[in-house]
């Protein structure tokens, strides 16, 4: 099918939403029975994590990561919002510094101001949208941020989304003092992420069983395999392990002097996509196939401009001794090895 699709469906008896360009599956939002990103929680400090910059402190669900703070004692009741998926066996990445996100707006409360994505560069429409933020946040301490989704939406729609996240953190400052620790929110689903994240045009498919309608189901299954391939008969193997994600590029068949540069610069296209669709992150190690260190740059470029395109947070760290490239991805979403075949 040409154009974009969402489907939204669920996989494995848990919500599950994917986006299709062309046929081809380019992101994928899952749930499970652990703790969604964005839950928010009124948590209590437990103890300070000496030489780490942070300290513990209890969830209803478990023990979570807090960095970069001071003034905080033990036992005292602090907000937090989790930033990411944890590693197995670790504590909830969190942060006391929340976020309310939705299709188009951001309710920031520890940051006032009212601002518009700098992607929206009509001025009299950027004007409107300022006007339309004075208006629902007059009176307001906290900050807001409208999004590029802003730009075709109605003034209605806008206004609605501003109240009810802002009503939203509101509620939740209210319930900030407490007896113990408490989950406030629970963070946003598949479904509600894909109407959330997913703003441009496409049609929408909600009926059971889209899925495997679509193939989504068999894309999935492919993706459960650590090989991939690349344009030219070339490929790359990501396999996660307990400290990394290592991602290695062959060349398969083609013998060319320029193979390895062409199968490299066809990894840099593809990784963001395969990282995104498998929910991996953290560090990331890319064994590229051997090419002169004169193309080196150009392979940068390429792979600097695939993940400007992601959404996920990825920091490009560079070469190492061994001539290795290492990444460090943010690990937002579930991973799909999480999920039951």
């Amino acid at each position: 099918m040409k154009g974009r699709l969402i489907v939204l469906d669920d996989l494995n008896g848990h919500e599950a939403a994917a986006l299709m360009v062309d046929g081809r599956l380019e992101d994928l939002f899952l749930d499970s029975e652990g703790v969604r990103t964005g839950a928010i929680y009124r948590a209590v400090v437990d103890r300070p994590v000496k030489g780490q910059g942070g300290v513990f402190v209890r969830t209803t669900d478990g023990m979570g990561f807090l960095r970069q703070v001071s003034g905080l004692r033990p036992g005292q009741a602090v907000l937090v919002q989790v930033t990411g998926q944890p590693e197995p066996g670790k504590a909830l990445p969190v942060t006391s510094r929340l976020l309310y996100k939705s299709r188009y707006a951001i309710v920031t409360p520890d940051a006032p101001g009212l601002n518009v994505s700098r992607s929206i560069r009509d001025e009299d429409r950027r004007d409107a949208l300022l006007a339309i933020a004075h208006a629902e946040m007059a009176g307001a301490e906290m900050g807001l941020i409208l999004r590029s989704s802003c730009a075709e939406a109605s003034d209605d729609d806008i206004a609605d989304d501003i109240r009810a996240m802002h009503d939203l953190a509101q509620a939740v400052a209210e319930d900030a003092e407490g007896a113990g620790p408490e989950k406030l929110t629970e963070g946003d689903g598949p479904h509600l992420l894909a109407w959330r994240e997913w703003t441009d045009a496409a049609e929408l498919d909600t009926t059971p069983g889209s899925f495997a309608a679509h193939g989504v189901l068999d894309q999935i299954e492919a993706l459960r395999q650590p090989d991939c391939p690349l344009s030219g008969g070339a490929s790359m193997v990501i396999e996660p392990t307990r400290a990394l994600i290592a991602v290695d590029v062959n060349t398969g068949g083609d013998m060319s002097p320029a193979s390895g540069f062409k199968a490299n610069l066809a990894a840099a296209k593809e990784l963001p996509r395969h990282l995104r669709l498998r929910g991996l992150g953290g560090q990331i190690v890319i064994d590229p196939a051997p090419m002169p260190k004169k193309d080196r740059r150009q392979f940068e470029t390429t792979l600097r401009a695939a993940f400007r395109a992601d959404r996920v947070e990825t920091a490009l760290v560079g070469w190492t001794p061994l001539g290795h490239f290492e990444l460090q991805r943010k690990r937002d979403r579930m991973a799909l090895s999480e999920v039951a075949e």
